[in-house]
């Protein structure tokens, strides 16, 4: 468990399928796109100069960071109430679950673990999600 993709709200970075799926298939696509000689002419193709550059950095460095490290939206409620209580994950406040946390519950389409996992992670502890997570890592879950 890498912890600097803990995110506030619960989620775990290493198990999203940008970096499960994306990035992999990203790294792909640019290595036989080098071997193609597309380096050589991507500025002939519309649109490949913004191109080029966003999957080379895709495939070398990724796309992802947390937003513990600045990643994602700089305007999240729950980031921004995180980090004014100084908690590492939102379901270890004393005030938890509040209204901001349950309104993304709600609008988080496609992380149907979310809600279920703070409450193990509050129930249980870090170390019980932790392993939970590494196992489904494990396994090529994502969200």
């Amino acid at each position: 468990m890498n912890k600097k993709y803990i995110c506030y709200c619960g989620l775990y970075c290493e198990n999203c399928a940008v970096m499960v799926k994306v990035v992999p298939a990203a790294k792909t696509l640019y290595d036989e796109m080098l071997k193609a000689g597309f380096e050589d002419v991507i500025s002939y193709i519309p649109g490949g100069d913004g191109f080029w550059p966003f999957l080379k950095n895709m495939s070398t460095d990724g796309i992802c960071i947390s937003c513990k490290d600045g990643g994602g939206n700089p305007e999240c409620a729950v980031r921004i109430c995180a980090k004014g209580k100084a908690v590492e994950v939102c379901a270890q406040c004393d005030e938890y679950p509040c209204e901001k946390l349950n309104a993304f519950f709600e609008q988080s389409v496609g992380y149907h673990t979310l809600k279920q996992d703070n409450a193990l992670l509050r129930e249980q502890g870090m170390e019980a999600w932790a392993k939970l997570q590494d196992e489904r890592r494990k396994t090529g879950f994502t969200h």
